[in-house]
């Protein structure tokens, strides 16, 4: 793994078993109740940076990415269908976890990039391509691309980096059919939550999203694709402020990067490749962070956190 990860460990729920934690979300299956056997999935306060979860954590972060999560499914409702069973969750995680279908998930990141930045800008800083797609010369960070690309990556273990794959990849991987409907699904949710989202005044310059499929009858045959884990969010999307898009340089967000920024700058300490934990955040980076996961929720459905 790349960093220490110190995940703290899962709270104990009542009638139910913890199966995973990863840098946000704890994982638990049911084993009483009327959903035992459905999968609970618990989004913490938690944040990472640099392959560390941070003591620090930022207030409330659970519950606004549930939230979206779940007002970005209601919007995709006609295109895609979900894994949300249902919100009625025990008391202790109310608010902040759902109980959820368990799919068999593909081994995908399937990305969506509307805009040129990222592991995106450094791929085609090398070779004038992400992912095996050639885009035009004299692009610069935060450039509109011509059209949304696919640009999957393959999933790394918790603690390491997700990684940039071909179109070709995914092929080998999950078959031709299979690899073409990921692809097309994956373009249509990001053209309307493009559309969506520039509607209130936020670009969403890439996104990525887990799909899994359910499995029936007697054979165990593949039914449709269904979209899982969470959608959408400040976590897996990168929004922009659209009066504040200025191609050729970073742009100002709506997640973390308040956190990474503070973290490498000279006022933190901590020498990024020092290999130590980073240090606890002053509380006015928390309270910040925690501000523009807020606003970003607020803007996008409008409704008040």
């Amino acid at each position: 793994m790349s960093g220490d990860l110190n995940i703290p460990a899962a709270p104990a729920i009542e009638g139910a078993v913890h199966l995973h934690s990863g840098k946000v979300r704890d994982l638990y299956r049911m084993t009483e109740g009327p959903y035992a056997g459905r999968l609970l999935m618990v989004a913490s306060d938690r944040i990472s940076a640099y392959d560390f979860v941070l003591d620090s954590t930022i207030p409330d972060k659970g519950a606004i990415l549930t939230r979206m999560s779940l007002w970005w499914f209601d919007q995709l409702a006609d295109l895609v269908p979900h894994h949300i069973v249902s919100t009625d969750v025990p008391a202790a995680v109310a608010g902040r976890a759902v109980y959820c279908e368990e799919l068999a998930m593909y081994p995908v990141e399937c990305v969506a990039r509307g805009y040129l930045t990222g592991s995106g800008l450094l791929d085609y800083a090398a070779t004038g391509e992400v992912c095996g797609i050639a885009l035009p010369a004299g692009l610069q960070d935060g450039s509109r691309l011509p059209a949304p690309i696919f640009t999957p990556a393959s999933k790394a273990e918790v603690g390491d980096h997700d990684e940039n794959v071909s179109y070709d990849a995914v092929v080998a991987e999950v078959g031709a059919e299979t690899a073409g409907a990921l692809r097309e699904l994956t373009l249509a949710i990001y053209s309307r939550a493009d559309q969506i989202a520039r509607e209130r005044g936020i670009i969403l310059a890439d996104t990525k999203f887990e799909f899994g499929r359910r499995t029936g009858g007697a054979d165990g045959a593949v039914s449709e694709l269904v979209l899982g884990d969470e959608v959408l969010t400040p976590d897996s999307s990168r929004y922009w402020p659209a009066d504040q898009w200025r191609p050729g340089q970073a742009q100002p967000s709506y997640d973390k990067q308040i956190v990474r920024n503070w973290l490498t700058s000279t006022d933190s300490g901590w020498d990024k490749a020092s290999g130590a934990r980073p240090p606890a955040l002053p509380q006015n980076v928390i309270d910040h962070t925690r501000a523009r996961y807020v606003e970003a929720y607020e803007i996008l459905t409008g409704e008040k956190f």
